[in-house]
């Protein structure tokens, strides 16, 4: 039986989370997030831009030198995705900035690049999602800078002078996920008045579904989930890590649909949410089952990413692997201790997995993730755990999420360093 009812107060912050974090973008959310940096600069500015300066994080340019940026025939890079922003950008579309582009603008968009410069500068910063947009026109100049969230203006300035100014990095309250505990997301899963929650989660099937069916369609990426499929379409994993892959497929090659995201990425978001869809599908377990599994898996993804960060060394679909398989654990008739070791196993055999920028290869991390955290749920059934002092796993479940958040966050920054520096060539 559950002990929270819908008057605990944190009942309300779960579907706070869930409100905040279930958001639709469309593209991959780094390069994206560049878009409306530029797109709010452009507005800020409100003249012909003559020079675009543009200074990223190690992150942020790792995240987005290999993805394909949506609505501009093909391009890929920091320029690409500034430019989109500046020239075709709604900026009160936030991270659907440039879902919808003219033919006539993707035209001016490649016309810009090569007639206006645009430079790009690494942003010394402590801070792993920080960037700054600098517009130039013949009377004025405007800046603005996001950090801490793909959304999250800190600053917008015009002729060096601020005219907006949030005052902290840190985004708000309302994305402030400590109060989380694996025990409490089983309980809000189990009592949560569908209403408060149905819509989150009918736009999250809806549209992961979606692009996950393209991404099955088309020919994108290295096609991981073609490939999978083809190795067994009647095996019930397979097919689930099939199509999320699939959709990371389509994603990371510049498809123009939208994204439930997960703790910021895309990636997260359809990989936390699409195996769960697939396996309520496939046995028929009904509606209801559906939305209380996909509150399992959300949350858990978003309570295992809130210790490390939005932007790491870290790849962020091993914590979405390990939630979608809490989900199929709970499908299954799981419980608190179920969940718990299938939590714990998974992520003891996959939390080395780096994050080296987004790109076709994330689907192929996707569908490892995803079989790692089976893998772990098959373990519990099987009488199988993974024990206190193996490694980064100690006794309870609450501690060894807090040694990830350790690693991943901390322990993990020299080899961030290292990847950017391979990845943009500076390596000696």
């Amino acid at each position: 039986m559950s002990n929270m009812n819908q008057s605990d107060k944190n009942y309300q912050n779960y579907v706070n989370a869930l409100q905040n974090e279930l958001v639709p973008a469309m593209g991959c959310t780094e390069p994206i997030a560049i878009a409306y940096c530029a797109s709010v600069a452009r507005k800020t500015l409100n003249e012909p831009c003559d020079k675009v300066y543009i200074e990223a994080s190690g992150n942020i340019i790792k995240n987005v030198k290999s993805v394909t940026v949506p609505n501009t025939d093909g391009l890929k890079g920091i320029e690409a995705a500034a430019v989109a922003g500046i020239v075709a950008g709604n900026a009160d579309k936030k991270l659907e900035v440039i879902s919808q582009v003219s033919k006539e603008q993707k035209e001016k968009i490649h016309f810009f690049l090569k007639s206006i410069p645009v430079i790009v500068k690494p942003l010394d910063s402590s801070i792993p999602l920080d960037l700054i947009v600098s517009l130039y026109g013949n009377k004025h100049s405007a800046s603005v800078r996001i950090a801490g969230g793909h959304d999250h203006i800190l600053w917008i300035k015009k002729d060096d002078q601020i005219i907006f100014d949030a005052k902290t990095i840190s985004e708000s309250k309302t994305n402030d996920h400590s109060f989380m505990r694996v025990k409490d997301i089983i309980e809000f899963a189990n009592c949560a008045n569908l209403e408060d929650v149905k819509e989150i989660l009918d736009r999250q099937i809806s549209y992961n579904m979606a692009i996950a069916q393209k991404g099955m369609t088309e020919n994108y990426g290295a096609n991981i989930g073609k490939i999978l499929l083809e190795r067994d379409d009647r095996n019930l994993l397979n097919k689930a890590k099939a199509y999320a892959a699939a959709g990371s497929d389509a994603r990371m090659s510049g498809c123009e649909l939208p994204v439930i995201i997960n703790s910021g990425s895309g990636n997260q978001g359809m990989t936390a949410s699409i195996p769960v869809i697939v396996w309520t599908q496939e046995k028929k377990l009904g509606s209801e089952k559906l939305y209380r599994a996909l509150l399992i898996s959300n949350l858990i993804t978003m309570h295992l990413k809130y210790g490390i960060g939005k932007l790491s060394a870290y790849c962020g679909v091993v914590s979405a692997g390990v939630g979608a398989a809490c989900g199929i654990c709970y499908l299954e008739g799981g419980d608190l201790y179920a969940i718990s070791h299938t939590l714990v196993n998974g992520i003891a055999m996959i939390s080395g997995t780096v994050c080296d920028g987004a790109k076709p290869s994330c689907a192929a991390k996707i569908a490892n993730a995803l079989e790692a955290g089976y893998l772990g749920y098959e373990m519990y059934k099987n009488g199988q755990q993974f024990k206190d002092g193996e490694g980064i796993v100690t006794k309870g479940v609450e501690n060894t999420i807090r040694n990830i958040s350790l690693l991943a966050k901390e322990g993990m920054k020299e080899t961030d360093k290292e990847i950017i520096e391979i990845m943009t060539g500076n390596r000696c």
